[in-house]
């Protein structure tokens, strides 16, 4: 039975686990869609349209808004980002669901629109900030101001916990993940997420009927 795609809301501290609990489950599922962003940034060295963003003057950016194809956006340092509608309803119309890496802003403006029902949202902790800090620095590609603007955002990240449908502790990455598929599998069940079960029940229904007609006579 063909079922309704599912927008996967992933979110999270930075250094919290989020990329690479997005990466285990699309190798687990790879018919998964990754919702890719459009900006108005220029693209860096090796960046390429329509993979790593989808790169809009600012004019496009602001068309796609007013004209309301994209379920979410920002203006962050100069630069607009947000994720177009189309690929998104392309996908649930296949039955394909589309995973998010977003933050708690752009998923609430997920969660608010048109889309809403479909949204399954997933917050990300870290064990503890001790952890979150050192996760950070293992790293070893942001300078010490760097790290510690990303802490200082990470309190405000994590005060959204309680917006979110499901909360996992990512002391352990395997377990993590591990709990993040078993979400998914559960919500892809759900009686609402199945829109042929109608049809099926009615068709065990009139088995039922033919079965009664057929000892009857």
């Amino acid at each position: 039975m063909q079922r309704r795609g599912l927008l996967i809301i992933l979110s999270s501290p930075s250094g919290a686990g989020k990329s690479t609990l997005a990466r285990r489950l699309m190798d687990w599922d790879p018919s998964l869609a990754f919702s890719v962003s459009a900006t108005t940034r220029a693209p860096r060295p090796g960046e390429v349209d329509g993979q790593h963003y989808h790169f809009k003057s600012r004019a496009e950016f602001e068309a796609l808004v007013e004209g309301g194809e994209m379920l979410e956006h920002a203006e962050v340092f100069g630069n607009y980002y947000g994720s177009p509608k189309g690929p998104v309803e392309a996908a649930m119309a296949a039955g394909r669901d589309t995973l998010f890496d977003i933050d708690w802003q752009g998923g609430q403006q997920v969660r608010n629109s048109s889309l809403g029902k479909d949204v399954v949202s997933v917050f990300v902790l870290p064990p503890s900030i001790a952890e979150l800090e050192k996760r950070l620095r293992g790293r070893a590609q942001d300078s010490d101001s760097v790290i510690a603007g990303r802490m200082a955002k990470s309190r405000d990240e994590i005060s959204h916990w309680a917006e979110y449908d499901y909360v996992l502790v990512n002391d352990d990455i395997d377990t993590a993940a591990e709990a993040l598929i078993t979400i998914l599998r559960a919500e892809r069940l759900r009686r609402e997420r199945q829109p042929g079960l109608n049809d099926f029940v009615r068709g065990l229904n009139q088995e039922f009927v033919a079965r009664q007609t057929g000892e009857d006579a």
